[in-house]
């Protein structure tokens, strides 16, 4: 007689079906009814970041310029999203996590179409822009990079007067054509002309207008630097002059007579701020509008906000990158353009 045997697994029951685990864990969270109750804070610091997301631009600039201030480093409120995450998992609040879905679908709303490569080929012009800073020990170097990026035209800013000549030696073989007023200069593989300084209103030259006559036609090309910003602890976000200066540029801008016009500068501060909107309102990004990614472009070591801009009207962008970092405590940027 054959005898059939059975693995005696000490309770007769065999290995439990995967479906019954979930139904345990959805039988124990059901008995748990804490679990809607707690994290209720963390649940409402999703919904605070969601309301600054969405309602930032009614934040006030009366005190410390606050509003400004939250607008250059937007897009870094995703960093508070795992913070949570973390928190309503040790919690284990449904609420918190149910409601972290808010901030994360707001934004990528705002900031996700700049997650893609936007970028297309052609192009008649290439375009690029540096702060090389005054404290720059490599000057010719830093010349020599941003014309090695193959642009046909090149703006610097921040140029202290005793290295001028160091950046007009370093450029003059592959650019025949400048002009520097102030501390900003341009280069240019074509002719220039009708170049003036623009008065931003800080009683020193730190903004320029040139006509490049290119291939394609005349373009107008606007060069500045307006002032530095500075946060601290006793006056905020002190932009003040900075604001006075973008709404002199932007009224230049108005002004222009030419209708192709690109803008090349360190504006110190990001699309996002209400303050430039003076100059924002007129002239698209060409990151924004063909670029890969957020951009950013400052600080060089740590890259946080993209305050450098390159910015046009009545010229379709066409790719728009982030160059190596030079000496400089900015990334050079630069673009390629349809005329």
């Amino acid at each position: 007689m054959v005898q059939a045997y059975r693995a005696d697994t000490g309770n007769g029951v065999g290995p439990q079906p995967s479906g019954s685990r979930f139904r345990d864990l959805r039988d124990r969270l059901t008995r748990d009814r804490g679990i809607w109750r707690r994290g209720i804070v963390l649940a409402g610091c999703s919904v605070v970041l969601t309301l600054v997301m969405l309602l930032h631009s009614h934040m006030p600039n009366t005190i410390g310029n606050l509003g400004s201030l939250t607008e250059t480093f937007l897009p870094w409120i995703a960093v508070f999203v795992p913070v949570l995450l973390v928190l309503g998992l040790v919690r284990r609040s449904a609420t918190a996590l149910i409601a972290l879905l808010l901030p994360v679908i707001v934004w990528f709303n705002v900031f996700g179409g700049l997650l893609t490569d936007k970028s297309g080929a052609g192009g008649d012009l290439t375009v690029a822009t540096h702060n090389v800073n005054a404290d720059n020990t490599d000057p010719a170097g830093t010349a020599q990079q941003v014309a090695g990026s193959g642009a046909d035209v090149i703006a610097l800013q921040e140029l202290p007067a005793g290295k001028v000549a160091t950046y007009e030696s370093a450029l003059k073989g592959r650019f025949p054509y400048h002009s520097v007023k102030g501390t900003v200069g341009l280069w240019s593989k074509y002719p220039i002309s009708d170049t003036r300084p623009v008065d931003i209103k800080m009683g020193w030259v730190r903004a320029m207008r040139t006509t490049v006559t290119t291939p394609e036609g005349k373009v107008g090309f606007v060069v500045a630097h307006l002032p530095s910003v500075r946060v601290k602890l006793h006056a905020g976000f002190t932009a003040g002059q900075r604001d006075r200066s973008a709404d002199a540029l932007g009224n230049a801008i108005a002004h222009e007579k030419l209708d192709r016009v690109v803008l090349l500068g360190d504006l110190n501060g990001t699309m996002n701020d209400r303050s430039l909107n003076a100059v924002t309102s007129q002239m698209r990004s060409t990151q924004g509008a063909a670029g890969d990614g957020f951009g950013f472009s400052w600080p060089a070591s740590f890259p946080m906000a993209r305050i450098d801009q390159i910015m046009v009207k009545g010229v379709d962008p066409q790719s728009s990158w982030s160059l190596p970092a030079t000496d400089s405590d900015h990334l050079p940027i630069a673009a390629r353009v349809k005329l």
